[in-house]
């Protein structure tokens, strides 16, 4: 196995993040491909809406839990042959998920797939630490978490176009189709080599530390706010007075589009604001595109959602670069995995509660619940900023 120093990274960066953005849209596609086939998939096999849901709950689940144990396994076997199982084995588990000859059997293969999927989830930003190293870090988190959020578009849009003419059947095969090719672009390009860990410094792999509190609570508070201003969306377009049709109402997952822009751009952000003011200044923009769609016209909530799309996305990449950059390298796979659960955690129970909040109060109370939430994640990045101080170690930015 070719083994190269962690302090100086030689391979190429456009290919690295070329390779794990491949992976990332293939993850997140398989995730997220069976949200807008529900209905289908409730005519099917005879379910309430509530049960249906469980086909995207059970695979986030699954994610969340085998996150962790990955990254251990991950540090083991190495990085890359974790993100290569991982695109291969869950795309090929979306191949055969039309067969499935009943609903337990199809959460059964969904819970399985969600474990593959945190192989990818929970490694690849420690993955890019380890080969390009912490200066271009950034960047490449970024381009990570672009085809993170273009494969939950594509998954979704894709899936729920192609259920009219192919029924759910055939559209959960052909978004699995798609992800298995960028599975085996991410195979074919995703560089050979390892990077050595640093015997000396296993102890520190013990201790994450408290300057990695901020971006965890980023990942939770951001990501429970993102969810659940989401799952209501739908709800709040179908709603008197805008009235839309389902298949219009999807179309506010067009959003993403913003997202993939903004994480990819999020490498530049963090250089030239330092990572800190732009995490915040991200976490702000969230809070304006929240506030953006209380408006009752459509066009400015279609604007909010934009906003507010960037925003997060952007947050995200920069949170995601700066745990993987100040965690210690023997412990770059924990931090990151810490981090997936954080996210996902959020992303259950708040998208949860936000169903509730809007049920029970309408949209208004729901936005102001998620930015409070933004605020409170950009609170801790302050206070962390005044309480701890910087290593010598290579950062994100300044």
């Amino acid at each position: 196995m070719v083994v190269l120093q962690a302090s100086e990274p030689v391979v190429d960066t456009r290919r690295v993040s070329a390779a794990v953005a491949a992976a990332g849209l293939s993850s997140f596609a398989l995730l997220y491909a069976p949200q807008p086939v529900l209905p289908q998939l409730a005519a099917a096999y005879r379910l309430d809406p509530g049960s249906a849901s469980l086909a995207i709950g059970v695979a986030t689940a699954s994610l969340a839990v085998a996150v962790l144990p990955l990254a251990w396994l991950a540090g083991v076997l190495g990085r890359r042959r974790v993100i290569l199982w991982s695109v291969v084995v869950s795309a090929v588990i979306g191949l055969l998920l039309p067969l499935a000859p009943s609903f337990p059997a199809f959460l059964v293969m969904r819970g399985v797939q969600g474990v593959a999927i945190a192989g990818f989830a929970g490694v690849a930003a420690a993955y890019l630490a380890d080969q390009v190293g912490t200066a271009r870090l950034a960047g490449a988190v970024g381009a990570m978490i672009a085809g993170n959020s273009v494969g939950g578009m594509l998954g979704r849009l894709g899936a729920g176009f192609a259920a009219g003419p192919l029924g759910w059947h055939g559209s959960l095969v052909a978004v699995a189709g798609v992800s298995l090719v960028c599975a085996l672009f991410t195979a074919v390009t995703l560089p050979r080599g390892e990077t050595r860990r640093d015997g000396a410094s296993r102890r520190d792999g013990a201790r994450l530390g408290f300057g990695l509190v901020a971006p965890f609570a980023v990942g939770a508070l951001a990501m429970g706010a993102f969810v659940a201003l989401y799952n209501a969306a739908g709800f709040r377009l179908a709603a008197p007075p805008i009235s839309l049709s389902p298949a219009a109402a999807s179309l506010v997952f067009l959003s993403y589009a913003m997202g993939t822009a903004s994480s990819a751009a999020a490498g530049r952000l963090a250089a030239r604001l330092g990572r800190t003011s732009a995490l915040v200044a991200a976490l702000a923009v969230t809070v304006v595109g929240s506030a953006l769609t209380a408006h009752p016209s459509l066009p400015v909530i279609a604007l909010g959602f934009a906003v507010l799309t960037a925003g997060f996305f952007a947050a995200h990449a920069i949170a995601n670069a700066w745990v993987t950059a100040d965690a210690p390298p023997p412990a770059r796979g924990r931090a990151a995995g810490v981090y997936t659960l954080c996210y996902y955690l959020g992303s259950g129970a708040g998208g949860t509660l936000g169903a509730v909040v809007y049920g029970e109060a309408g949209w208004t109370w729901l936005i102001v619940m998620t930015s409070a939430w933004l605020l409170l994640a950009a609170a801790a990045v302050l206070v962390t900023r005044r309480s701890h101080r910087p290593t010598a170690a290579p950062r994100v930015s300044g």
